[in-house]
Order: C-alpha cells, then structure tokens, then sequence
C-alpha cells in the first residue's frame, strides 16, 4: 500500500521540475512511511513519485519507482496483487528475468511486458497503478474493478498530473481551487461525488473497472475493462446447499489470499456477521493468535449501541488477542480538522471516525494490515432499509399505484409534505424512474431545491441526480441475466456507493493511519459469484442474507448469525446535543450567511430542528470548503 504521484508534459518546452514532484509526493509520507523514490525520464518530461508502505517483499529491491530490464517500463503502484505469486512461474517460462525476491510490483511490470494492457485480466487484488511505455511514449492509469483504491487525475496547461489524493495534485504551482458546483448537486444527494468527477473543478477520479491510455500528445482514450454482468454464471437450479458451499469455499480463498503479506496482519472486528466470518476464517491453519480491534463508544447511547459483547464472543471463540477502544463526543471533535484534511473532498459518512479511530489502534498495536468486511450488505441485501425499498418498488410497480399517483403526489404537496420519502417515490414512479437510487441518499430531489441557494436552484432547476445513474441504469437493463429489482439495488451500489463512499472512507481513513485495509468480500471472483446467485435465494421468507447465513451455519455462534442487524455508525443524535451540535450549527449558519451555496432562510430553519444526520452532511461540506477552498 502506498501513495503514487506524477507529472506529465505533453509540450517540447516543458520539463519536470523535481522539487515540485519531490512536494507533491511529500503530501502522502502517512500513506508510505517506510520508503520514497523517484524517477524522471531521459527528456525530462515524465515523472514519477512514490510513498512506500511495506507489505510484501520488504527489500530495497522492491522499492518504486521501478522499471524492467533496459528501463523502458516504468510503474508506481498502490495496491496488492494477491495472485502475483502464481503469475510469476508463468512469466518466467515465458522468459521473464526477475531481479527481486517476490514483489508483486514487479509481476506487473513483466505481465505489462507480455500481454499489454490485458495484463490487467491475470490481477486478483486491489490496485492504482500508473505505467509509462517509453518506447512508445504511452502512460497507462489503471484502478482495480471494484474501486478499492482511488486515483485521481487532472490536465494543466499542456501536462497531466495524477495522484492517489487529491492534495497531492494541489500541491502543483497554479492548481486553482474552485467548487465543481454540478458535484456539489449530487453530493446533496450520494454523500460524495459520482465519479469521474471530484468536487474539485477540474480535478477527475478514474472510475473503477476502468484505465486510461494517454498518448506522447496527450490524447486521451478511457475504456471500461470489466463489468460484473459480463462475468456471471448464472446458478439457475442449482440448490440451496450447493450454492452455500460454494460461497464459503469462495470465501476461504478471498480470505486466505488476504493474509498474504511480510508484516503483521489482523482484522476489524465488530461482531457483526460479516466481520466475524472474516475473523474465524482467518484462524485456519494459524499458529499465533489473530489480533482483532474494536470500537465503541463510553457510554450506552440509544441511537448506536455498543457492540464489544459480540466481538468478545467472536475473539474468544478463535482465542483472538483482542484490543477495544471507547470514544467519546471530544474525539469526534478533536478528529474534524485531520478528518477534512486527509478525505481531500467530503466523504459525509459518520463512519469515517471510528474507522479512523480503529485503524489507529490496530496501528498503534504493531498491526501494517487488517481485514475489513465491506461489500457483504450489497451482495446479499444485508440492510433493512433494502427490504423497505424493495416493498415499496412492488406497490409502484402495480397497475393500481399508477392510476392513483398524480393523486398521492397532489395531496402530499397540498399538505406540505413534498420533501419526505414518500413523496418522492411517487415522484420517481412517475418519472418510470427506479425508488432505489442508491444505499445512502442524504436529501431527496424536492428538499434538495429548497436547500440551495436561488441562484443554484436556477442552475439546476431541470437537473435531477437521476442523471448520474442513467448509464448505470440504462448498463444494468441490456446486461443483467435477471432483471430484478434487488439486482439492481446491488449492481448500482457496486458502481456507486461502495467505490465513491465506502471503500473510500476504509481507503482515506485506514491510510491517514499508515493502515493498510483489506476486503475479503469484495474479490472480484467473490463478486461474481455472488451476482450469479438469484434472489429468490439470497432473500427467503424475508431473512436477510439467507443465503450467507446459511453458508456460514456451523462456522459462527447462532446467536452472532441471528443477532439483528446493526450498522458500524456513530451516535452523532446524541453527539449533537453536546459540544458537536452547538459547532455545527455556528459554523452552518455562518457558511450560508457569507457564501451562495445554501439558501440562509432553510439552513436557519433546518439547525433549529433535530435531523441531525443532514447537519452532518451540510458540515462536511462546510468544514472541506473551510479549509481547501477558503
């Protein structure tokens, strides 16, 4: 794990000024600690800058940038490649010289060698990684499928600059810093910005799944390499026992290529079922025990209940050497500055405190690596909320809701309630548009005109965040080999919420520790077959996860399998009637006085109510403009 920065000039009179690559790559020492390197082409006009995180191959050999043989492939990567140990023999036959002892970075260079950009087919990991051909004068960015790791990307004046976060590229003499205002639309919707676009005016993420090919002149081609739908195999009548033998022996090979690493490797443990199936999973065939990290909070609070009696259950069972920390209301505050500063652009998900806070510990106790248990909820309908949604899209979908949802959509305006959930169904329904817009929706498209500022709801007066998930839609409908409504929920999050808003906050927080994070449920093999399955058996007599549960029955104690569901969150409701609230609410009404972004008269109206959850989203929006644009 690392953080990877470069620069380059499309222009004959430009060339690479090292100490302003030297600056950029010094933004990211928390995301590599133990190393850094940097490389600059011939003619000056290419250059590379790596942070290094030791994981695998421990040896100066291994350190980046790096190149091939006669130095005319170079690469800074950020990520894991947990197959790199099987593609190597094939490499070697086929030739390959190998000057360090096992580096997976290495296993790319060569694969890039031999099969070009189809390389990327062969890798089973996480990855960004930037290439540069010097023969053909050709840079290659790639993310990895499922957006695990983040890249970012921008064009100045003739020259391109990319990085692993965005500070990085700010750090370049001349980088304007503006609100890219469409992203601020969306945000108010998803929590974070859709990619390929960042907050940042002018600063782009490259989508997962996807890589961009930049030519000597600076022509850009983007492709899209993989898509789940091109990749299931669908399990239709196959049986129930078969299906959840072949998710847990999936799952076993997720996890133990997980554990590949040459430092300490432990795991997030909250109790939940997912987080425990990776904690069991991973005792197979230990000899020392594993060491697991918990949060919680210092008090019983109602809204976000403690969870350490389940995780004790958990690291009992596998003889964990297990390690808690409590927070309190003065850590949340105390985090807020270091928080803005290392998500680079809101990420308003209250989680990214505690996961912070439990990468800290695990770091501050010897453990480099841990294990975390995104991306089950999305796979097998994990959330509550999804069973609600999905009601509610079955009594859209009847013959008799259409015939009375003009009258609905009448009476809720009429009576004032034209903001809420319901309302906007109706209105989604009658726009033949799907309920489900994503795991996570922060104000709905009526409240969310009231909120911006006049000048903004004229902007965006015919603008609907609908607009973002039109080609995700419109993919889902021609490729799906079941179309339903839960394969949707799934295949939209995958695209969306996981890769933007999820697996960003692991990513930004775990790194701001010196943490390295990773996602057994989220192989991509795992992925794939867990699309394949029909929802008729992922969901049976209403239990969530049926399917999982039954996979792991006899693996985990009853009572962590049926315990219900309860999300990694953060008691922001109590949270806010302490220091928090009085903070939030100063700062919120001073932002809206002095800025266009929030109509005055709806902020002040919407602090002296309790919705705290949507003063938390306007905050993070306040707090990142505080300190990266003001």
């Amino acid at each position: 794990m690392c953080g990877i920065v470069g620069i380059v000039h499309y222009n004959d009179n430009q060339s690479i000024d090292e100490s302003v690559l030297v600056k950029m790559r010094e933004t990211m020492v928390h995301r590599g600690p133990d190393g850094a390197g940097i490389w600059i082409s011939r003619d000056r006009r290419t250059g590379f800058g790596h942070r290094r995180l030791s994981i695998i191959d421990l040896s100066d050999s291994a350190n980046q940038p790096m190149c091939n043989e006669d130095g005319t492939i170079w690469i800074v990567f950020n990520g894991e490649i947990y197959n790199h140990a099987e593609i190597r023999p094939e490499l070697e036959r086929r030739g390959h010289k190998f000057k360090t002892n096992h580096s997976d970075t290495e296993v790319i260079i060569h694969a890039f060698e031999e099969w070009g950009e189809n390389c990327v087919h062969k890798f089973r990991g996480m990855f960004a990684f930037a290439l540069r051909d010097e023969k053909k004068k050709e840079l290659f960015l790639f993310r990895d499928r499922i957006g695990i790791k983040p890249l970012y990307y921008t064009l100045t004046s003739g020259s391109l600059l990319f990085a692993s976060e965005i500070k990085a590229i700010l750090a370049y003499p001349g980088i304007s810093r503006s609100v890219n205002e469409e992203s601020f639309y969306h945000y108010l919707s998803f929590l974070t910005s859709p990619a390929p676009n960042t907050l940042f005016k002018g600063i782009m993420k490259l989508p997962p799944g996807c890589y961009i090919k930049v030519s000597d002149k600076g022509h850009f081609e983007t492709k899209r390499y993989w898509d789940v739908l091109e990749h299931t195999n669908p399990l239709i009548g196959v049986s129930e026992d078969e299906i959840a033998a072949r998710i847990l022996e999936e799952l076993k090979v997720a996890v133990k290529y997980r554990k590949v690493s040459d430092v300490p490797v432990g795991v997030f443990l909250s109790g939940g079922i997912d987080s425990s199936i990776n904690a069991v999973l991973f005792t197979d065939n230990e000899s020392s025990p594993v060491r697991t990290f918990s949060i919680g909070y210092d008090k019983e609070y109602q809204s976000c209940k403690n969870e350490f009696k389940y995780a004790r259950v958990i690291a009992k069972l596998i003889k964990a050497k297990h390690y808690e920390r409590k927070l309190s209301v003065d850590d949340i505050v105390d985090f807020l500055p270091k928080m803005v500063y290392h998500q680079d652009e809101p990420i308003a998900d209250p989680v990214c405190v505690p996961v912070y806070y439990v990468s800290e510990l695990a770091r501050d106790n010897g453990v480099i690596v841990c294990q975390v248990g995104e991306g089950s909820d999305e796979l097998f309908c994990g959330y509550p909320s999804w069973k609600n949604s999905l009601r509610m899209q079955h009594i859209c979908d009847s013959p008799l809701h259409h015939s009375l949802n003009i009258f609905g959509s009448v009476s809720l305006k009429c009576m004032g309630k034209d903001q809420g959930g319901y309302y906007e169904w109706l209105r989604r329904s009658r726009n033949r548009e799907p309920l489900f817009w994503g795991g996570a929706e922060a104000f709905f498209e009526t409240e969310k005109k009231r909120l911006i500022s006049p000048r903004l709801q004229k902007q965006f007066y015919d603008t609907s965040s609908f607009d973002v998930l039109k080609e995700i839609y419109s993919n889902f409908h021609a490729k799906a080999w079941e179309n339903t409504h839960l394969n949707w929920m799934s295949y939209l999050d995958l695209n969306l919420r996981l890769p933007e808003l999820l697996l960003m906050r692991v990513d930004k927080m775990s790194m701001a520790a010196s943490l390295e994070a990773r996602v057994p449920f989220l192989d991509h093999k795992f992925v794939e077959l867990a699309m394949s399955i029909p929802e008729s058996v992922k969901i049976k007599n209403g239990e969530l996860k049926h399917i999982l549960k039954k996979a792991v029955t006899g693996l985990l104690p009853q009572e962590i399998i049926s315990r219900k569901k309860q999300g990694f969150g953060l008691p922001i409701y109590e949270w806010f009637f302490d220091k928090l609230g009085n903070m939030a609410r100063e700062k919120i009404v001073r932002f809206s006085r002095r800025t266009d972004f929030f109509d005055k008269s709806y902020i002040e109206a919407l602090t002296g109510k309790r919705d705290f959850n949507k003063l938390w989203y306007i905050l993070n929006f306040v707090l990142w403009h505080e300190k990266w644009i003001e």
